[in-house]
């Protein structure tokens, strides 16, 4: 049976994806999708399999998902990868995890296709890893095609921390006092030392999983978003799970808090 409902699944998917992409309104395609890529874990033990085999099939996963933002004219990608918190897991499972994500970094780099951007605390992950992320960005920097944020070692209260530590630090270096900062202090001042500072904010933010919480991904950035949360664990998210997160999206009526 199992094997039937596949084979009509081949049969009957390609035309429902083509349906999907041509009745998804060109003005209403995000600019930047967040995407956090969850359930790596839950899936490999779904699967009987270990954990290693899960991030590694998630890795796997990525590369398509770049693809189909790229068809439908997205221009940049924020993929969460490791939060902060993921820093605390024991040493031989986040080793292993360190691993898989620098070859799937170096995989995005070595087919030239995406700009790649590193945006998180890095003083926080190894000096290895921090390294293969530099020259992974380092690589693509000339590459002109899709922006793809590799949210590593990233925690959105930590990035806002950074900002403005980066901002007390630029105007201490101008001799601004502590008053006068404080007199002219704005939202945009803070946004402007963000990591992904210079970038549209999401329009649409991803989960995968059937969680449905924010988890600190882009917390400043995230204020208009719009959600949708998906069921699938992120190895098995597929070209139509993400066309109907498109097509969920282009039905919102984005009012802005008006």
């Amino acid at each position: 049976m199992a094997g039937w409902k596949q084979a009509v699944r081949r049969v009957l998917y390609p035309a429902y994806e083509r349906r999907l992409v041509r009745h998804l309104p060109p003005d209403k395609v995000p600019k930047h999708v967040g995407v956090m890529l969850d359930g790596n874990r839950r899936w490999a033990r779904a699967v009987g399999r270990d954990t290693a085999h899960g991030y590694r099939a998630g890795a796997a996963n990525i590369s398509p998902l770049l693809d189909w933002c790229e068809e439908v004219g997205v221009e940049v990608v924020t993929l969460w990868l490791l939060s902060t918190d993921n820093l605390n897991r024991p040493a031989d499972q986040l080793g292993g995890l360190l691993g898989i994500i620098e070859e799937a970094v170096q995989d995005l780099a070595d087919q030239q296709r995406w700009r790649l951007n590193p945006v998180g605390a890095l003083d926080l992950l190894p000096a290895d890893t921090a390294r293969r992320l530099k020259e992974a960005a380092d690589e693509t920097r000339e590459v002109d095609g899709l922006i793809v944020n590799i949210a590593v070692g990233y925690g959105g209260r930590r990035e806002i921390a950074d900002a403005v530590r980066s901002l007390l630090q630029e105007h201490a270096s101008r001799g601004t006092s502590i008053e006068e900062l404080a007199e002219i202090l704005d939202v945009e001042h803070i946004a402007q030392h963000l990591y992904t500072r210079g970038q549209p904010d999401p329009d649409l933010v991803i989960r995968t999983s059937g969680e449905q919480r924010l988890g600190g991904f882009l917390l400043w950035q995230s204020a208009q978003s719009e959600f949708y949360f998906c069921e699938a664990y992120w190895p098995d998210f597929r070209r139509v799970d993400f066309l109907r997160a498109l097509r969920a999206y282009a039905e919102r009526d984005r009012r802005y808090g008006s």
